[in-house]
């Protein structure tokens, strides 16, 4: 299935020495991955305006939408609707890219620097959201909003160092502050890591076999593309499935105060 004749190549030719494509077949690769989604997603558009959906493409992302939409509100709560295209263009990016990887030589996911770009965009995003719910909070309560701005970063950051364990147990809070900070740094390498290894590795599993049966002219290595489709699927999930629970541990007091104020009403 791998791209045969002129095509594989000259994108081999942009592979760098390492791990993963150079810096220009890296920027080739995305304008290709980008222009696959845009391609789909104008092809799904076409067949949004029949009441019944028969565009193929049409089904493939109405599918696709109620699968993230249904993981945002599962795992971060009612709010969770309005992260579902930040998760929705994470998705896409990790299981194109990754999918290039079944008929090109690499892919952008088997580079790391494009997974760790990921990764602290998916952290920083997080971040943000934890401040801006506190933001919001205080903005009710009738705070302006540089008040706002900066209590609300300081409660976000409060997070980190634990419950309240009063001033006698002030090294020990401080000890799970830092403690925490490096977990919180340590989710960027875990979310690019996973990514990088499980498409990377696949890749050279599929070469090494493919070597294995180059004696008898057999392409070994296709054999094994079933598993890798399904590791495309599986690490798209597991990456956006991580950074709504990310997003989840900072914004669920949201829930609780709706559900409070509904109690009460």
């Amino acid at each position: 299935m791998r791209m045969s004749g002129m095509v594989g190549p000259v994108f081999s030719l942009l592979a760098s020495g390492g791990h993963g494509p150079s810096f220009l077949g890296l920027a080739i690769y995305l304008f290709f991955v980008l222009l696959i989604i845009f391609a789909t997603m104008t092809l799904a558009k076409k067949g949004l305006s029949s009441r019944v959906f028969t565009n193929v493409f049409a089904k493939l992302y109405e599918q696709l939408y109620l699968f993230i939409e249904n993981m945002c509100v599962g795992t971060i709560g009612p709010h969770g609707r309005k992260y579902v295209p930040m998760i929705m263009t994470f998705w896409l990016a990790i299981f194109v890219g990754s999918f290039v990887a079944l008929f090109f030589p690499t892919s952008p996911t088997a580079d790391l620097s494009f997974n760790l770009g990921m990764a602290l965009i998916a952290v920083f995003y997080v971040q943000h959201e934890g401040i801006s719910t506190h933001y919001a909070e205080l903005r009710k309560q009738g705070k302006d909003p540089v008040t706002a701005g900066v209590v609300g970063f300081f409660r976000h950051i409060s997070h980190f160092s634990g419950p309240k364990l009063g001033i006698a147990l002030i090294p020990i809070t401080l000890m799970i502050f830092v403690i925490e900070i490096i977990s919180e740094m340590m989710k960027n390498v875990s979310l690019s890591l996973r990514l990088f290894g499980n498409i990377n590795g696949g890749h050279q599993a599929v070469e090494a076999m493919n070597e294995l049966g180059s004696s008898v002219y057999i392409p070994i290595g296709n054999f094994l593309l079933p598993i890798k489709l399904l590791t495309c699927v599986v690490q798209a999930m597991i990456f956006t499935l991580l950074t709504c629970v990310y997003i989840s541990l900072v914004t669920h007091h949201e829930d609780e105060h709706a559900h409070e104020a509904a109690h009460a009403h």
